[in-house]
């Protein structure tokens, strides 16, 4: 017999009621996307830690004060705090996040190259240097959207949830990395 699951609005119902199993079962529901999310703009464990947990914390005091809309998006409320809150965390420290994996690895250096000998090497490592160096220089909007979409293989629409934006701007935020990254590549001579 197949077990039927709840939706988060019942989850959520229930634990306004009182059943706090349902929270640790939304948070378990999701926890991979949010806390992937979060860990690809901070690239540390810990501070991603962090920012997940007070992610939840917010989260249930909007349900206790009762300010929680039904709407049937709880997964675009929560990444919109957990994006939030990683947003002040960089305020705060008045630094741009390094592009790194789920793993807390650089993502270039996941890259494969088929010839690998000494010169190809000083090669690549200057083309991920070039590279990350164009990204950095993407207006933030860009940036996160580009790193949505290539490095946590978010879909457009997850993504327009996350940023609070339309699909279309999403798209054309990516459209207009792209765009800029090749213009950046052309002025400035850099071949890959």
């Amino acid at each position: 017999m197949k077990k039927i699951q709840k939706s988060d609005e019942e989850l959520i119902a229930l634990y306004i009621d009182g059943n706090v199993d349902c929270m640790e079962m939304l948070i378990n529901r999701h926890k991979d996307k949010i806390y992937t999310s979060i860990l690809l703009l901070v690239h540390e464990r810990y501070v991603a830690d962090d920012i997940f947990q007070e992610t939840f914390v917010k989260i249930i005091k909007l349900f206790q004060k009762g300010k929680y809309v039904e709407s049937g998006r709880f997964i675009g409320l929560a990444m919109r705090i957990a994006r939030n809150l990683t947003l002040d965390y960089f305020r705060t420290r008045k630094f741009k996040p390094q592009i790194y994996d789920s793993n807390s690895k650089d993502i270039f250096d996941n890259m494969k190259f088929a010839e690998v000998n000494q010169l190809d090497l000083i090669i690549n490592e200057q083309n991920k240097c070039d590279l990350r160096s164009l990204i950095k220089q993407l207006p933030e909007e860009q940036r996160e959207v580009l790193m949505l979409r290539h490095y946590a293989d978010l879909s457009f629409k997850e993504i327009a949830d996350i940023c609070n934006c339309s699909v279309n701007t999403a798209l054309g935020r990516m459209r207009y990395a792209i765009l800029a990254l090749r213009k950046m590549i052309v002025s400035q001579s850099i071949s890959f």
